[in-house]
Order: structure tokens, then C-alpha cells, then sequence
């Protein structure tokens, strides 16, 4: 890693301040509990966009590079290049994600920004300006929540656990003998991540078409917390690659993260 622990943890809050900055910009357009003064689009596959996204957009464009000039830039709203691919360093953003949420009034959506370098994420920060919720971490230096360290929950077995499930699925869980305490799903996959990172819940497991924008800063700060993010074969997510579309992911504390991979098998087959 070029950068040392120190010069990661010097950056952090740089970065933090940024995301901050579009949380922000992004704010001025959210209106609690009612649709957005923003004007709604609508991308093919039916996903809506506002204009809140694209203005938190450009700003993060101009102002995150700032912070590692040789960086590479991915967004999910901008258009990618293949560039990015020659770069070792590289932005991946979500400048909103959970639009939908946000488009109607609900607060569960943040920025989400992480830093790669060599294919693995370095600086993470996910804030929730509406939540009043700043999730970060930098490689080796642990992860936080405004300003105080997380961990990952202390299970040690799936009996009982607190799960987060694609609403197709939740029968499944529901009849597991496992006896699964089902979480309300956030609409923020990148929130739904940071929670298992902070003890909230013990076990996520995301449906497939994910894009990496919407996992990379939760990858590291799940990681620094003390659990593992992965597709079903199991091995760490490597990122700026030329296809972004993920597997069905799958996010727990290392304590119980190997019978959380085979429950993700057996149900991506059918087999419960």
C-alpha cells in the first residue's frame, strides 16, 4: 500500500468532510416524510434519478480527487470509462444511494464514497445526512459511527440471529430452523452493509445485479469492524474491474460467516 496507516488515517476525515459537503448539497432537496423539490427521471429498467444525484455528483467529482490527484473516478452517475481501469487508485461512488428513499421522504439513504487501490477498498465513508449517521473507516485503523468505534456482533452461531433478506426470499428465512429475528430492510444497501459493521443486525444477505458502487465504502468499513462481504464463492471482493454487476452478496462477522455462506448457497439452489 503506498500509503501508510498514518497517511490513510491523516485522510479520513478529508474525505469525511467531503461527503459531509454532499450530504449537504443533497439535503437541500429532501424533504421529510414528502416527495422531493427535486425533479425525478427515470433510467431504463425503471430506477428513478433526481437532480439532487447529479448536483452531488459534480461536486464529488470536483472535490474528492483533490484528495488523491492520481485517482480514477467511478460513479453511478457517471458514465464509465474503460480509463479507469488503467488506474491503480481509484473513487467509487453512489451519490445517493437509495434514491427511491429519498425521492419520497424516507431518511434511510446516504453518500457513500471509498477509495480502491489495487482492487480493494482503502477509505470508506457512508453518511446519512437525514439519519444523522457518518459511517467511516480506513484500512487498518478501524471503523466508526460519528466519531466512535464499531464492531460487528459477538454471535456465535446463526440461532437466532438478526437477518436482513431480499423480500423475495424472506420466506425462506422465515421457515428456517434457525429461528431468524427478520430486520425491516433498509432501502441503502450501502446502510444495510454498515449495520451488520456496527452490531446492528448479525447477517445481510443482498439479492444479485448489486452494483459496486453500492458495497465498496461499506466493504472496507465492514471489514475494519471485524466482518467479511462476499459473493457465494467466498474469497474478498476485488473491485475497478470491467464488470460491475455483483452475485448475490453476503455480509456477517467472521464468527459466523462460514455458516452464513453456505445458508446463502443452499438458498441462491433452492434448497431450504
Amino acid at each position: 500500500m503506498a500509503d501508510n496507516r498514518t497517511d490513510l488515517a491523516v485522510k479520513l476525515p478529508l474525505l469525511e468532510a467531503v461527503a459531509r459537503r454532499a450530504g449537504e448539497i443533497a439535503l437541500a432537496y429532501f424533504r421529510p416524510g414528502a416527495r422531493t423539490s427535486a425533479e425525478i427521471s427515470y433510467k431504463e429498467g425503471g430506477s428513478p434519478v433526481t437532480e439532487a444525484d447529479f448536483a452531488v455528483d459534480r461536486f464529488l467529482f470536483e472535490a474528492a480527487p483533490s484528495l488523491f490527484p492520481d485517482a480514477g473516478w467511478l460513479s453511478e452517475e457517471t458514465a464509465d470509462s474503460e480509463a479507469r481501469l488503467s488506474h491503480s487508485r481509484i473513487f467509487i461512488v453512489d451519490p445517493i444511494d437509495g434514491t427511491f428513499a429519498f425521492s419520497r421522504g424516507d431518511t434511510r439513504w446516504a453518500v457513500s464514497i471509498a477509495l480502491i487501490e489495487d482492487g480493494r477498498p482503502i477509505l470508506g465513508v457512508i453518511h446519512a445526512p437525514a439519519m444523522e449517521a457518518t459511517f467511516v473507516a480506513a484500512a487498518g485503523s478501524g471503523a466508526f459511527l460519528n466519531g466512535e468505534p464499531i464492531r460487528v456482533s459477538a454471535r456465535a452461531s446463526l440461532e437466532g440471529a438478526r437477518i436482513v433478506a431480499p423480500r423475495g426470499l424472506a420466506g425462506y428465512f422465515a421457515r428456517s430452523a434457525h429461528k431468524f429475528d427478520l430486520q425491516t430492510r433498509t432501502p441503502s444497501l450501502a446502510l444495510r452493509l454498515a449495520d451488520i459493521a456496527a452490531g446492528h443486525n448479525d447477517l445481510a444477505i443482498a439479492s444479485k445485479d448489486s452494483r459496486d458502487w453500492d458495497i465498496a465504502a461499506a466493504d472496507v468499513i465492514l471489514t475494519e469492524a471485524g466482518g467479511v462481504l462476499s459473493e457465494l464463492e467466498g474469497a474478498p471482493l476485488r473491485y475497478n474491474r470491467p464488470e460491475l454487476r455483483r452475485d448475490m452478496l453476503v455480509a456477517a462477522p467472521q464468527s459466523i460467516f462460514p455458516e452464513s455462506l453456505a445458508l446463502a448457497r443452499a438458498v441462491s439452489k433452492g434448497e431450504i
